[in-house]
């Protein structure tokens, strides 16, 4: 019986009804005198607290936010900090957390965020090493450090399983390799190899990357796009909306048309998601090209 049959079933009196909101209060209040304040400098840290049921008190460049990641979604009760290399310590301050969640790439100014509360830093994005599996990592460590060991092993389960029915779902696709690339302007690209996020979840759902080098991580789009042209039978997969100003010269680039994927209309455009994110930008990302390959067929 799925969650929703629970709640409609005819089973369920108005008895039963009552007893369930009462233990819904009573584990609610329980969880809100437990669950510590939290406040998230790091977006991926951010990803995985929410994951966890945990909602930050506090956290960095939310418009941004709101606007390229999409997903989870944060109520507007959550104080902005502002820039991440640079947050307002002074209204992180006002803010009471109990423990900020940061990760390597602020360790910078650690001291000056110890002095309002603990710090919990844990890698998402080591050169070389596939960020997937470090997100999974970390919603076991954060789910340990704020008492919700229990909903990470959920969480990893639910991951899991929907993993392997997207893979299924796409195994008439995995003959053709696919570049995964967002773009900069008309005459470049950005690339996700096996060490991005993007890259290790294709790997994860059984299709091979046709960019065989590393991720460069930056946020120039430093690879020309006849590069493209290197793997012809590939499929070409443009995470995030592709710039105004690029959209009406790449539809009149010579260059891009004489693509093979072009040509062949094996091109697909996805909805904005996180580079750089946690455990749910990896699986949006996911959700949204199994959606995308799926809605155009095995020809693609």
């Amino acid at each position: 019986m799925t969650r929703k049959d629970r709640w409609m079933s005819p089973v369920w009196g108005r008895r039963e009804f009552l007893a369930l909101l009462a233990a819904a209060a009573f584990a609610g209040a329980t969880r809100a005198q437990s669950t510590p304040r939290i406040a998230a400098i790091d977006w991926a840290m951010l990803e995985t607290a929410v994951a966890l049921g945990v909602m930050p008190v506090a956290a960095t460049e939310l418009i941004q936010f709101r606007a390229g990641a999409l997903e989870p979604e944060i109520p507007e009760t959550v104080a902005d900090l502002g820039l991440r290399g640079a947050p307002n310590f002074e209204l992180l301050q006002l803010t009471r957390p109990d423990l900020i969640l940061i990760s390597p790439f602020y360790t910078r100014y650690t001291g000056r965020l110890e002095a309002i509360a603990p710090v919990f830093s844990l890698p998402f994005y080591v050169k070389g090493e596939p960020p997937f599996a470090k997100a999974l990592a970390a919603v076991t460590a954060l789910g340990e450090k704020l008492g919700r060991a229990e909903e990470a092993r959920r969480v990893l389960g639910e991951t899991e399983a929907a993993l392997h029915a997207m893979r299924t779902r796409l195994a008439g696709f995995a003959a053709r390799p696919t570049y995964v690339i967002n773009i900069g302007d008309a005459r470049h690209f950005r690339a996700f190899g096996a060490d991005s996020m993007f890259g290790d979840v294709l790997g994860r759902l059984g299709l091979a990357n046709a960019w065989v080098d590393r991720s460069q991580f930056t946020f120039a789009a430093p690879v020309p796009i006849e590069n493209l042209a290197a793997s012809p039978d590939a499929r070409i997969v443009v995470v995030s909306d592709i710039p105004v100003e690029a959209r009406e010269t790449l539809r009149n680039s010579a260059i891009w048309r004489a693509l093979p994927a072009v040509r062949e209309n094996r091109v697909v455009t996805l909805a904005n998601v996180a580079p750089y994110g946690g455990i749910t930008a990896g699986m949006r990302f996911a959700r949204l090209l199994t959606e995308a390959l799926s809605v155009r067929g095995e020809a693609l």
